[in-house]
Formats: structure tokens, sequence, C-alpha cells
């Protein structure tokens, strides 16, 4: 999701499409270290034993959690296909 949100924050911001922000390779080391500091933090809970599935309660569930994120790397799949076809940024 946060990928997905980053790149749809850029276009807006620049004006540059997903391939030229992958092109332009300036955002690589800051992607590199959220991707690394996001997993390393969720790798805590499952160091200390503690399942996703007994922390879930209300909305906040493992399966909604997993729908999320299935569908923010549909977005950003959706986000570089329109890009391709249309030849330019989305917005």
């Amino acid at each position: 999701m946060v990928g997905f949100v980053a790149a749809l924050g850029v276009e807006l911001a620049r004006g540059t499409g997903l391939a030229a922000q992958v092109a332009e390779g300036a955002g690589v080391p800051w992607f590199v270290a959220t991707a690394s500091v996001l997993s390393l933090a969720s790798l805590v809970p499952l160091f200390k034993g503690v399942t996703p599935e007994s922390r879930s309660a209300g909305l906040m569930t493992s399966d909604a959690e997993m729908w999320n994120g299935r569908f923010a790397m549909l977005g950003l799949v959706a986000l570089a296909f329109t890009e391709f076809v249309t030849g330019g940024p989305l917005v």
C-alpha cells in the first residue's frame, strides 16, 4: 500500500509516470530503506511468537490486511498498465 500511495503521490507532485520514476532512480535508496524497515518491523512479532490471527480484532483482521495488500498490488499494476496504454502519467 505504501508503494502505491507513494507512486501516486509523486505523480501528483511532479507529473512523472511510474516508468519515469523507476528510470530516474532517485527514489531507489528511499524505497530500499523503507521496504527494509517495514519488513523488519513486520517480522518482530513473528520472532516473539505472536501470530497475526491472535492479534486480530474488529476491522483490523489478518484477512482484511491480506486483502488490503492484494488490492494495493492490483492498484500498482493497474497504474503501470494505464500509463503504458496512454503513454503518459495518470494525472
